[in-house]
């Protein structure tokens, strides 16, 4: 059974792994053995996820590289596969997000976020499956949302690029299952992290949302979804190909849920 999740030997590269969901998948990862690489493009974020690998007596090769610029995607790359070895689990994680109503969204701000979180994973994607074309081995997890499924208020742009990875994450299947590559994606649902600490408070009506509306009756944890980056990234999902797991306590099953009127 352990040996289903050993990653011992495997090269992973999670983009924009220096915080919150990112960053814990990396530490998973890492526990189970694998050489973890994170870029981004800010040093100062680059120096805390190295702290946060020494306190866990893990090592992480970090490098600043822009994922939406496929000269220096490839430069990053190569850096890579010529100081730690060539990459077997890629974690297609960066992104950003801007809550701005679709009438006062500037077209460039739209283009921007369709850039990190669309563009992006093709980018890296790419360039990655290369050489593992060449193993007939690789795993790609692709950070999709429950914005992969449906839409909310300010949110168009986010919405846009989540639903488009999904099928992205599925041609991607398509394409590359019969070289032994599996290509799948995470969807989390409301996870408790430093971006979500002031809605998170008592009282806050989105918080009041979340823990009405959610089956599980809590907010998620970055650790909830490293769990299932670790399947996904593990001979346990061998098999598994073209899927989008929802890591979102029951959210999406019964969005329509309340505590208490339902429950019997």
């Amino acid at each position: 059974m352990k040996e289903l999740f050993d990653l011992t030997g495997k090269v992973a590269l999670v983009t924009g792994g220096t915080h919150g969901i990112g960053l814990a998948i990396g530490l998973l990862l890492g526990r189970a053995g694998a050489k973890i690489c994170v870029n981004d493009i800010s040093e100062e974020k680059l120096s805390s996820c190295r702290e946060a690998f020494r306190n866990e007596g893990l090592e992480v090769f970090t490098l600043i590289f822009d994922v939406t610029d496929e000269e220096q995607v490839d430069e990053g790359v190569t850096n890579i596969e010529r100081e730690v070895g060539p990459v077997d689990i890629l974690v297609n994680n960066a992104g950003i997000i801007k809550r701005i109503p679709i009438i006062n969204m500037p077209a460039e701000d739209y283009r921007k976020v369709i850039e990190v979180d669309l563009v992006a994973p093709f980018i890296v994607s790419k360039r990655v499956v290369t050489k593992m074309i060449e193993r007939r081995s690789g795993k790609i997890i692709n950070m999709c949302s429950m914005m992969s499924e449906y839409g909310r208020n300010t949110v168009s742009a986010y919405a846009s690029a989540k639903g488009g990875l999904k099928l992205l994450t599925r041609n991607m299947c398509c394409e590359w299952a019969k070289f032994n590559i599996q290509v799948n994606g995470i969807g989390p649902g409301y996870i408790a992290t430093a971006q979500t600490a002031p809605i998170r408070e008592n009282g806050h009506p989105f918080n009041d949302l979340v823990m009405t509306r959610t089956p599980a009756g809590r907010w998620g944890t970055p650790e909830d979804v490293a769990n299932a980056a670790l399947f996904l990234a593990s001979k346990a999902s061998d098999f598994v190909n073209g899927h989008i797991l929802y890591v979102d306590g029951g959210i999406l099953a019964n969005f329509g849920y309340v505590k208490g009127e339902n429950e019997v």
